[in-house]
């Protein structure tokens, strides 16, 4: 069973948000960087997967050099394969993004797997690859929609939302679960196909110091797509007005007890 897993890199969550002078980024000289919790899901459902049935674990991402940051960040929780798709630092949008992976599934440069399964019915039967996953949506633009494109670009099939994934024994097939409303959608698809997960499908592994030092070592593949605008054309980011506070002060001492119970009775608090 040959894996793919797309993750993306993106600010640490927490602290505060600032923007460029420009208005056109987000300020990042002072976060750190992860991994989309999604995504993180989407290794460890991979290296699952590979542990009952065999294979291994092709872990890729688009982004700045110091991407090969989070790249080994997978090796460490048991990726066997890292590709960079290297880029100068410019944005690039769902659109391009998908299609940068999608081509370099069908040149080879992500499809180093043998491939178990099916043939699938896109133009490489997937990159060579039986299971490409994906998270959900990414922690930062939150746009659900890269695996669906490359699902599309491919030809595969696509579940999406995933909150429990089965993988046939034979490899030739599997079942999503996925909630929805209040109810669970139960999705047959046949191999190779795209899955999309959420975070909660199952609890990632913390990277053992093996794991760690050899994801140091390890070489991280790298090409350079051509960078390609989308049809959207960003005019500036802002960070929202932060919601204001206030304080009343009832009072001191014994002569707040009185403001205290009328408020109190206010908010339906006393018998």
């Amino acid at each position: 069973m040959e894996v793919l897993v797309c993750v993306k890199r993106v600010p640490t969550v927490g602290g505060t948000i600032m923007v460029t002078d420009d208005g056109q980024e987000v300020d990042t000289r002072a976060s750190g960087f992860t991994v989309s919790p999604h995504e993180e899901c989407a290794v460890e459902e991979a290296v699952q997967v590979t542990e009952r049935l065999g294979g291994s674990v092709t872990v890729l991402t688009l982004g700045p050099p110091d991407a090969a940051d989070q790249l080994r960040d997978m090796l460490a929780l048991g990726a066997t394969r890292a590709v960079l798709l290297e880029t100068d630092g410019r944005e690039w949008g769902p659109i391009a993004t998908a299609a940068a992976i999608a081509e370099a599934a069908i040149a080879g440069a992500a499809g180093g797997g043998t491939g178990g399964g099916g043939t699938g019915g896109g133009p490489a039967g997937g990159g060579g690859y039986d299971l490409l996953l994906f998270g959900n949506e990414a922690a930062d633009t939150g746009d659900y929609q890269v695996g669906v494109r490359v699902a599309h670009l491919l030809a595969l099939p696509c579940v999406t939302g995933v909150k429990k994934l089965e993988i046939s024994a034979s490899g030739d097939g599997g079942r999503a679960r996925r909630e929805y409303r209040g109810t669970q959608e139960v999705f047959d698809f046949a191999l190779p196909a795209v899955i999309t997960v959420k975070e909660g499908i199952n609890l990632p592994r913390y990277p053992s110091l093996p794991g760690r030092l050899r994801a140091r070592r390890a070489p991280i593949e790298r090409h350079q797509p051509q960078w390609q605008p989308d049809g959207l054309r960003k005019q500036r980011l802002r960070v929202p007005a932060a919601q204001g506070k206030q304080a009343q002060l009832l009072g001191t001492g014994t002569d707040a007890v009185p403001a205290l119970v009328a408020l109190l009775d206010e908010l339906g608090m006393l018998p």
